[in-house]
């Protein structure tokens, strides 16, 4: 991979969560780290709307400007860039039981900013072998949520994870995020901050 990229990359609080060659190009994906939360409250864009995209947008950009690639974002005017799928393509993200994407080192915690893409079929990273939902014995995420929305048989109940968002009991996932998410073992391993899980909970139900 490029020199000094995971570097630079961490300095500004993310992290190199995969890479995919797509036609000639390589796509090298970042994701929010441990350490995203406290440096985005250090960024003038901390306290303006929508402070994570602008924040993502500008350090993204000088990065892709400093290595000389172009900067992708999974955020802003359709057509939007397929993350998704670029996520299962890089090799470190699976579809998990509850049926949100699992990364290896973020478990369910995933929060992709951006991605560089290069003009340059560079060499991959290794990866893991299978997802890590493979080896989770008791997979404690499908019973998580209290409500049941989500590993059912017909996919995530949108309508009754927000209905259980607006009761009291709600408020620990509006307050420290998803309880399915943190369930998984690797999720809490990663240690994702509280207080930025609770900003996108807040985006995801204002």
């Amino acid at each position: 991979m490029i020199a000094g990229l995971a570097e630079a990359v961490a300095e500004n609080g993310m992290f190199l969560a995969g890479a995919l060659h797509e036609d000639d190009n390589t796509l090298v994906l970042l994701m929010a780290d441990t350490t995203f939360w406290p440096i985005l409250q250090a960024a003038p864009e901390f306290g303006q709307p929508d402070p994570v995209d602008r924040y993502s947008t500008r350090v993204i950009t000088q990065l892709a400007d400093r290595f000389g690639a172009m900067a992708e974002f999974p955020f802003g005017r359709p057509p939007y860039a397929p993350f998704l799928r670029w996520a299962v393509a890089s090799g470190r993200a699976w579809s998990s039981p509850v049926g949100m994407l699992v990364h290896d080192t973020a478990g369910l915690m995933i929060s992709y900013r951006g991605a560089l893409r290069f003009q340059a079929f560079l060499p991959l990273p290794p990866t893991r072998d299978a997802s890590p939902c493979e080896t989770c014995v008791n997979k404690p995420c499908l019973g998580a949520c209290p409500v049941g929305a989500l590993g059912g048989p017909q996919g995530y109940d949108v309508s009754t994870c927000h209905e259980f968002l607006d009761t009291p009991p709600g408020a620990s996932c509006m307050d420290h995020g998803c309880r399915a998410r943190r369930a998984c073992p690797v999720s809490q391993v990663f240690g994702r901050n509280p207080a930025q899980s609770a900003h996108h909970m807040k985006a995801f139900h204002p």
